[in-house]
């Protein structure tokens, strides 16, 4: 989910001369495609980076790193068919969201062949989806994010129930927190919580898994890593200060959407300034507190929080960019 870089709308002197490269470049520069797609779900290009997060999902469950590779290859595969610019698909702006529409469909709806083909059409849809809000947002300088997930997952968890063949037996997935109520966090719940903060971006809720991926932010930049570690803590430290399920926050649900929030407005796509990081740090504090809100709201349909209040601040901060004297969109 990095910028484009500034030739994305015209296709660069690599991506015209595709066609002419050997065949051996073409299949390993398609096939880099995919772990840059993973790791774009957290803004980054690097390839070492998107490895490391297809180990993490693995660890995590074979399922969710079988399922995440269905996404992003189909969500790259179709919008590089349907004719979107090559520079656009080799970064795996393509891809983040058919990754994470392939974990999250496993994760509701369980490893069935059912689910292969609903994950399927969602990363189709969500490719068609990402074009349309990049036609919409391209003249307001807002990005995607993962909006084309929001809405994809969204309509599927309202839906999936009406389809037998499709929901079967899964029934809604409560929070920690019905188990296991009260809001005294303890020592256990905040050190759990600040890694499960990052995990949860990608929906894994133990505590190594979320290690794993702060260390394939690392390997790309060490200033993500801090900023996704910081954001962590404050997306904790916000829920715990508003009285939230400890429970809860232990799973990382009050820490993921501060997380993207955070790298998003940490650098990212904010310049890097002593003021952009009180910005970026207010931006990963209001999603946390945004959480419980959106949370409450697509309880009643049945819905999901999903990455909405992330989407939802990220856009605010960035549209208000312009009237801030000292803060300054990232070149």
């Amino acid at each position: 989910m990095a910028p484009p870089p500034p030739s994305a709308d015209a296709p660069s002197a690599d991506a015209r001369g595709a066609g002419r490269a050997p065949a051996s470049q073409r299949a390993r520069e398609a096939l880099l495609t995919i772990p840059r797609g993973v790791a774009q779900v957290d803004f980054q290009p690097s390839v070492w980076t998107g490895l490391l997060f297809l180990i993490a999902l693995f660890v995590g469950g074979w399922q969710f790193g079988a399922f995440a590779l269905l996404g992003v290859v189909t969500a790259t595969a179709t919008a590089h068919l349907l004719g979107v610019t090559w520079d656009r698909v080799s970064m795996g702006l393509e891809g983040f969201n058919g990754t994470l529409i392939g974990v999250a469909f496993v994760l509701y709806l369980g490893a069935t062949w059912s689910t292969v083909a609903v994950v399927v059409g969602g990363a189709v849809a969500g490719s068609v989806l990402t074009a349309a809000l990049n036609a919409v947002l391209t003249p307001y300088n807002l990005p995607t994010f993962t909006a084309p997930f929001c809405v994809v997952a969204l309509v599927m968890a309202i839906g999936a129930p009406s389809y037998g063949r499709v929901w079967g037996d899964h029934a809604n997935t409560a929070p920690p927190s019905a188990a296991d109520p009260g809001t005294a966090m303890t020592w256990h719940d905040f050190w759990q919580g600040f890694f499960n903060g990052i995990g949860q971006v990608f929906f894994q809720d133990k505590w190594y898994v979320g290690l794993i991926f702060l260390i394939g932010l690392a390997v790309s930049s060490r200033v993500v890593a801090a900023a996704a570690a910081v954001s962590s803590l404050i997306g904790l430290l916000t829920g715990w200060w508003l009285g939230a399920q400890a429970a809860d926050l232990g799973a990382g649900l009050y820490g993921y959407n501060a997380v993207l929030t955070g790298i998003a407005l940490g650098g990212t796509f904010v310049a890097l300034s002593p003021a952009g990081a009180v910005y970026a740090a207010i931006g990963a504090a209001t999603a946390a507190g945004l959480t419980a809100g959106l949370t409450n709201l697509f309880n009643v349909v049945g819905g999901h929080t999903l990455t909405w209040p992330f989407v939802l601040v990220a856009w605010v901060f960035l549209a208000a960019v312009p009237i801030f004297s000292k803060i300054r969109r990232a070149a």
